[in-house]
């Protein structure tokens, strides 16, 4: 801009600055917009990109400095407009009655005899799939939302079931603890030194623990919603969606026209939180509105929002480490098994490990650390059960959610079983050394950056001091949700057991967080905030289980995230830093759960490998 700006202006180069939209050079000054509009076109090579000099830190004006959100207003005054408020001439309304399994279901017969008698009903149509997004759905078509909501509660359909209508949660679980035991199956990812076999043989000690985490959902607050129809040739689907090309294909597919003939018209999200990247439910309103000939919205309840929903899948995962003489760690093994939702939804997004065998990232990040712990295995396993049962789902965190539960809580276990502070033990562990020196951009420093988070998180939180009886401190760590993106991220949390009942009262979580260049203060700490919270309520709060095939836990009632009354204080730091900005989205949630676990330990001497923690399971670990 400067160059182009100095030809504009007729001086050189070196006496023009470019600030406030426009490059200045003494009395004259030329906009950003008037360059562009005089066609410059400017072509640089990768060399020269890296060569170019950022502007100090110390001349920045807007990075790091309070903004405020253009979006605000809208949000707050109703003007805002989400996909549930997409409308056009001529609409009907749909709401889907959903077959017994997600997957394999198909009609034999619908009676809608009972729903003839609300007004405003006009017929159920059975939808033909393809694509085999949504089979076994039948659509039951309205003039308002009310309606259609009636009468799909009024409408009878029989269904010959796919084969997973009686799984149970613990059948997946099961599964994956087979799966786990059979070395034929899964891949393991590409390290320097994954032979733990040879290293755990010869090892003087060792210690084995196995952790699980049960189903989550989302409960979004804007169900899922689309509007559907054919203009001029063209389909158009307009509804909130995260990653409009994945869905692209299935619409094309279930439509029977090419991809160019769809128009994805996207809305802002009422939550998304990895609910929306699969757009599956646009599927269903697509095929509605071409079975009738008419624009279809459909909107689908609470209910029929849960028992749809791309669920976090369930995980086993078993981990082993060995020491030397000395007490050094020699080895170490993550083994995770869970659905795979890249796997199911977009196998072309997976990379290769050891044997060209692919592996879904999602569902295994976390587990590659940045600790030195000698030769170690991190192995992926699908959960076909899992696959089968439900379309697995991206769900805030994604893999780290349940590895760094794993992980974590393992390596407290490691450092009680060695008799070294929790704390000293990852430090020790955390050494800027190998494929753990971090590269650049986004990793510059490596792991002696989680060491630091490490550091400051337990100062900050008073690691060490005298507490009183039932109460505890416990530390977890994590570098974020990739190891070509890293975010450090440490959390203390307080938490107060009662002895009697096994109730667990979090007080306050502590956590400090290094994303290089934080770009938005404000931004950030919501992230922050909003992040860490949700990383309680999977802790202590959540948690939904299959049963006969589908999720039990439809509704508020029974799914109970965490609640306002139960909300502690929070103390949150960020690393003041000049390397590059990285995400704040997600490493919180993962590191909060841990260090909930690790806390009740250290208050009663209970150790849970489950999440959600329940007082139930507590009482029973301090027996």
């Amino acid at each position: 801009m400067i160059e182009a700006g100095a030809a504009a202006m007729g001086v050189e180069p070196g006496s023009c600055r470019a600030v406030n939209g426009a490059v200045v050079s003494g009395g004259q000054s030329i906009s950003y917009g008037e360059i562009v509009q005089g066609g410059v076109e400017k072509t640089f090579t990768q060399d020269e990109l890296l060569a170019m000099a950022l502007k100090p830190v110390s001349e920045r004006r807007l990075i790091g400095k309070p903004v405020q959100a253009i979006d605000i207003a809208e949000k707050t005054n109703g003007t805002a407009v989400f996909g549930i408020d997409a409308k056009v001439d001529g609409m009907v309304y749909g709401r889907p009655v959903l077959p017994p399994t997600r997957n394999g279901s198909s009609v034999n017969s619908v009676d809608d005899s009972a729903a003839r008698g609300v007004k405003g009903y006009q017929q159920s149509v059975v939808l033909e799939d393809a694509s085999n997004t949504v089979p076994g759905w039948v659509m039951v078509i309205a003039d308002s939302w009310y309606a259609a909501k009636k009468a799909a509660d009024l409408v009878k359909v029989d269904w010959s079931a796919g084969q997973t209508a009686g799984v149970s949660e613990q059948d997946i679980q099961d599964r994956a603890e087979e799966l786990i035991a059979d070395a034929s199956v899964g891949t393991v990812l590409p390290a320097a030194d994954t032979n733990t076999e040879a290293a755990l043989a010869d090892a003087d000690s060792s210690i084995e623990a196995t952790y699980t985490t049960a189903t989550a959902l989302h409960f979004q607050l804007e169900p899922v919603n689309c509007l559907a129809f054919e203009k001029g040739g063209k389909w158009e689907i307009h509804t909130g969606n995260q990653w409009q090309s994945l869905v692209l294909p299935w619409l094309a597919t279930a439509l029977a026209v090419p991809e160019t003939d769809v128009v994805m018209r996207t809305y802002r999200l009422g939550g998304g939180f990895g609910r929306r990247l699969n757009g599956d439910y646009a599927v269903g309103a697509a095929l509605a509105s071409k079975a009738i000939g008419r624009p279809v919205k459909m909107v689908l309840t609470r209910e029929d929002d849960t028992k749809f929903d791309s669920v976090r899948s369930p995980s086993v995962q078993k981990m082993k480490m060995g020491f030397d003489a000395g007490g050094d760690v020699v080895a170490m093994e993550q083994h995770v098994a869970c659905g795979w939702p890249t796997l199911v939804m977009a196998p072309f997004f997976m990379p290769n490990g050891e044997g060209d065998r692919p592996y879904d990232p999602f569902a295994i990040n976390g587990a590659n650390h940045w600790y030195s712990v000698g030769a170690h295995k991190v192995r992926a396993v699908p959960n076909d059960l899992a696959n089968q049962t439900f379309r697995p789902g991206w769900l805030r965190s994604v893999g780290p959610g349940f590895t760094n539960w794993a992980l974590e809580s393992f390596m407290d276990e490691a450092a009680h079983a060695r008799g070294v502070d929790p704390v000293e033990f990852r430090l020790g562990l955390l050494r800027a050394e190998g494929a753990n020196a971090g590269t650049a951009p986004n990793s510059v420093g490596g792991a002696s950056r989680q060491a630091n988070v490490v550091r400051l998180a337990a100062q900050r939180a008073g690691w060490g001091s005298s507490l009183p009886d039932g109460t505890g401190l416990g530390l977890a760590t994590s570098f974020g949700q990739e190891r070509d993106m890293p975010t450090w991220v440490a959390c203390v949390a307080r938490v107060n057991v009662d002895r009697a009942s096994g109730a667990v009262k979090c007080e306050k979580l502590t956590l400090v967080a290094d994303a290089g260049t934080i770009v938005d203060p404000d931004g950030a700490l919501a992230q922050m905030e909003g992040a860490s919270l949700w990383g309680l309520s999977l802790a202590l709060h959540e948690g939904a289980a299959f049963e006969n095939g589908n999720v039990r836990e439809l509704n508020l009632g029974a799914y109970t995230p965490l609640r306002l009354a139960d909300t502690p204080e929070l103390d949150i730091m960020f690393v003041d830093s000049a390397e590059v900005p990285v995400g704040l989205g997600e490493p919180a949630t993962t590191v909060v759960g841990p260090a909930i676990g690790n806390a009740i330990y250290n208050a009663v001497g209970a150790r849970l490998r489950h999440i959600p923690i329940t007082a139930d399971a507590v009482k029973a670990a301090m027996t």
